[in-house]
């Protein structure tokens, strides 16, 4: 979607001025409280956020409510939306290091023509969204067809009957396309003769042992779900419970540019070994962090803040029915923070994860200044 596209590219996770007076409060309760006052600002029911710190600690604080008198549990599941990107950007990359494809391979060596979509974009042009293709979202007769159909399947050869016209000649400009991670989904099944739930289980959650991640409409997703509200695409402003509504077509029609459910903690773990070299060799790490235009890489997004001289943040961001989510990893602190809330609300989840990223960078620093203390007696 253009607008999630453009709060990825202007996203910032570690912005704001570290103030001159030390909150010497307990680094959880901080970010509680952050949490806590940013839920209410923004009327968002609940919060998971989920940190992993250099040395390996990880923090799982929440606020707020699933629904009725639930509180929000660490173990909640959310769906990451677009982060998801992420993940098949990295299932590219192994494909990539074990022979089986090549970046720059014209999508005609993997599937057949299909209309508006030019062969001869590449699978490096799909990754960084400079391929042209018309996002399918753009279509309004998708939307009300998702609608009207909510409990059908959409293939992906249904999906790209949608598109129409690309935006620009591959190569020439970034726009943001869900179709371009429609069409990594088909080549990543054709070239592995599997799936994408299969493969992730077999590459990433296994030998990670992130026992708590699930791709839609392949596999069973366990019933401990964040409750998620909103209006259901409505765009009536009415605030229900969505939970349980039908949403085949939605995970279908999404299928490789989101369907992924995680845990905040599964999330960060995910986040850390990734940006942490345990996933992709250097080499591989160095070609998905290569940002060109748009400040987007293989999958993966660039932001940068004056905070603490200049800090670096790599991630992504992620929306589905009724929930938003972020993914960022300082490189210059080596912290991983995943925030997520149960509504649909790209503001909040952006301010939020500003606010736990300022938290983090300020204990980070106050454990250092402390370290050099006790070092110098």
């Amino acid at each position: 979607m253009s607008r999630l596209a453009r709060a990825l590219i202007s996203f910032a996770l570690l912005t704001g001025i570290l103030s001159c007076a030390r909150d010497t409060r307990p680094y959880e309760t901080r970010v509680q409280e952050a949490l806590r006052e940013g839920l209410q600002e923004f009327n968002v029911k609940g919060a998971s956020v989920a940190v992993i710190m250099p040395d390996g600690r990880i923090y799982k604080i929440v606020a707020g409510f699933s629904h009725d008198s639930i509180a929000i549990q660490p173990d909640m599941l959310f769906a990451i939306g677009s982060i998801t990107k992420n993940v098949v950007a990295a299932l590219v990359l192994q494909l990539a290091e074990e022979g089986i494809l090549r970046l720059n391979d014209p999508i005609s060596r993997w599937l057949p023509k299909y209309l508006y979509v030019d062969s001869t974009i590449t699978i490096r042009q799909l990754l960084n969204h400079t391929s042209g293709l018309y996002m399918f979202w753009d279509n309004q007769k998708l939307w009300d067809d998702l609608k009207e159909h909510r409990d059908s399947v959409f293939s992906p050869e249904a999906v790209l009957s949608y598109i129409r016209d690309p935006y620009f000649s591959p190569g020439k400009e970034f726009r943001y396309s869900n179709t371009n991670y429609l069409l990594l989904a088909m080549i990543c099944t054709h070239a592995t003769n599997s799936t994408l739930s299969a493969e992730f289980r077999r590459r990433f959650w296994g030998p990670l042992k992130i026992d708590d991640a699930w791709l839609s409409l392949e596999e069973h997703i366990p019933q401990d779900l964040a409750h998620v509200w909103g209006d259901n695409f409505e765009n009536d402003g009415s605030v229900r419970d969505l939970t349980f509504l039908p949403r085949t077509s939605h995970e279908s029609i999404t299928y490789g540019s989101a369907g992924l459910f995680m845990t905040a903690e599964g999330l960060a773990r995910w986040s850390d070994a990734l940006f942490g070299g345990e996933v992709l060799a250097g080499t591989s790490l160095d070609e998905m962090l290569k940002f060109g235009k748009g400040g987007y890489g293989l999958g993966v997004g660039s932001f940068r803040s004056a905070l603490a001289g200049g800090v670096q943040a790599v991630g992504h961001m992620g929306g589905n029915i009724g929930t938003t989510a972020s993914m960022v990893y300082s490189r210059t602190y080596g912290v991983s923070v995943v925030v997520m809330v149960n509504a649909y609300h790209l503001k909040c989840i952006g301010e939020l994860t500003e606010k736990v990223g300022e938290i983090t960078l300020d204990y980070l620093e106050s454990e250092k200044r402390q370290k050099q203390r006790e070092e110098a007696q």
